[in-house]
């Protein structure tokens, strides 16, 4: 995590310098690329950097969670089958060593479970209730961070547009003029700032809504999975 995290903070100070660059340099045209850059350091420093931070650590923790949840997939049914095979060839030992050696959410409660079914098939079911609710809380961990900078960069971006817009009310008292030429800088930096935090907010949301979904499809597999574990530990006592 604090390697991802501080590979995008080092991208995000590149990228922060060569657009303060870019903008340095006059062109006769410019691509969309270039437009966006020159609009971002027109927001100004103070905002901008802001959400950008918010777009940097909210990147972060997305990749960082897609990577766990990526890993922590796994192929439920030949897990089950395998367990299913070594009960009935090698016993209880033999299952909890199929399950050393996966990886996985499930594999970890169908350890936890297989280690107390000496103790009858109900304290077996509750351990793996148990343990299950650990492992769904750590597929679940930062997520909420996550959500705070979606809420966050529109907020920070609104909260520029009220400044800018404050400022530009500063500009007309102090002139005593309500020409466009005096409100046109803190107008377009009241608008750009709600721009780009809309922006981060897009951006993010859309990977929380895939880390969502990523959870909830594996935490499906476990209840399935932990529900035929506890139906191979009856037949298996039996």
């Amino acid at each position: 995590m604090k390697k991802v995290v501080n590979v995008l903070t080092i991208t995000g100070f590149m990228f922060f310098g060569a657009i303060q660059s870019t903008f340095a340099q006059e062109a006769a045209e410019q691509t969309f690329h270039q437009i966006l850059k020159q609009r971002f350091i027109e927001g100004g420093p103070s905002f901008m950097g802001i959400v950008l931070v918010a777009l940097i650590l909210g990147l972060a923790i997305a990749i960082e969670r897609i990577i766990y949840l990526n890993m922590a997939t796994t192929n439920t049914k030949k897990l089950v089958a395998s367990v299913d095979d070594a009960l009935s060839s090698g016993g209880v030992e033999a299952a909890k060593e199929v399950c050393r050696n996966s990886k996985g959410p499930v594999a970890s409660i169908f350890y936890q479970g297989l280690d107390r079914v000496d103790e009858g098939v109900e304290a077996a079911e509750k351990a793996v209730i148990g343990y299950g609710g650990v492992q769904m809380g750590l597929l679940e961990k930062n997520v909420s961070w996550l959500s705070l900078f979606i809420a966050l960069a529109p907020m920070l971006g609104f909260m520029g547009t009220v400044i800018g817009m404050i400022e530009a009310f500063d500009k007309i008292a102090v002139a005593n003029d309500i020409s466009p030429a005096v409100v046109a800088d803190g107008i377009k930096i009241a608008l750009l700032t709600t721009v780009f935090g809309l922006i981060v907010a897009i951006i993010l949301q859309i990977f929380y809504n895939y880390i969502v979904s990523k959870v909830d499809s594996i935490v499906n597999s476990m209840e399935d999975a932990s529900i035929t574990l506890i139906d191979l530990l009856v037949k298996y006592k039996k």
